[in-house]
């Protein structure tokens, strides 16, 4: 069974490329997600202690992610968890997953600035319109003359 879950945290590790192909793209990174809470008595902020999480991204998620985030960054991530327990002779622990499904930079702390991405398999061969007439004449020959967009008024109208 698989839960979905967002997780905010701090990039552990390097995005790491483990799979690149023609079909598959994947990258996995290792989050850390700490837990902070003001305790009055000291009165100073307490750490309560880190989740480590596996993340794992694919197809466009990985190119975008191994374009975009470095170790340090605070990210929002959401996914499908899987915990799963793993033995290795007398070694014994339990892996926390993350099957991201996507990932962004937690704006709470600091600003980014979006590029949409275009894969190969999405590109158009027409080029977008670069002017609002050339886009009134790629979409609809009978539209109203004047601006698509109208510049909001200085001063509320009520």
């Amino acid at each position: 069974m698989t839960d979905t879950i967002a997780v905010t945290g701090i990039v552990a590790t390097p995005p790491l490329v483990i799979s690149k192909t023609n079909d598959l793209t994947v990258v996995t990174f290792r989050l850390a997600s700490t837990q902070r809470r003001f305790d009055r008595g000291r009165d100073r902020w307490i750490d309560s202690g880190t989740n480590w999480y596996s993340v794992t991204a694919f197809r466009q998620l990985a190119v975008n992610v191994d374009s975009s985030v470095v170790k340090g960054d605070k990210v929002v991530v959401t996914g499908r968890l899987r915990v799963r327990d793993w033995q290795n002779g007398e070694k014994k622990g339990t892996n926390v997953d993350i099957e991201a499904t996507s990932i962004g930079h937690d704006l709470a702390w600091g600003t980014t600035t979006f590029v949409r991405a275009v894969s190969s398999a999405s590109a158009v061969d027409d080029a977008a319109p670069e002017s609002e007439e050339e886009f009134r004449s790629e979409t609809d020959a009978e539209a109203p003359a004047g601006p698509l967009f109208e510049e909001a008024p200085a001063t509320a109208p009520f």
